[in-house]
């Protein structure tokens, strides 16, 4: 594994890439596929996992700006328009 992480850490340099772990990019390409329409059995069986769950709970990590679909249901619920958070 170490030498792994060592050649990826070679590539996001020589590519002037962010240096990012391994475990963290995985995730942050689950996160891309789930938001992007592929099934979540594709998603378990991609990671090599043998449960969905697994998957869903350790690997794809909605961010805020995933989240404001949900809160644009949301307000066409109550009529009121989605408030505009900013993190700081």
């Amino acid at each position: 594994m170490k030498q792994l992480r060592e050649q990826a850490y070679k590539v996001m340099a020589e590519n002037a890439l962010r240096r990012v772990r391994l475990y963290d990019a995985r995730a942050s390409c689950f996160t891309y596929l789930a938001n992007n329409g592929v099934p979540d059995h594709l998603l378990a069986r991609w990671a090599g996992h043998t449960d969905v769950r697994t998957t869903k709970r350790w690997y794809v990590k909605p961010d805020v700006e995933d989240l404001r679909s949900a809160a644009d249901v949301w307000s066409g619920l109550t009529g009121a328009p989605t408030p505009v958070v900013r993190e700081m």
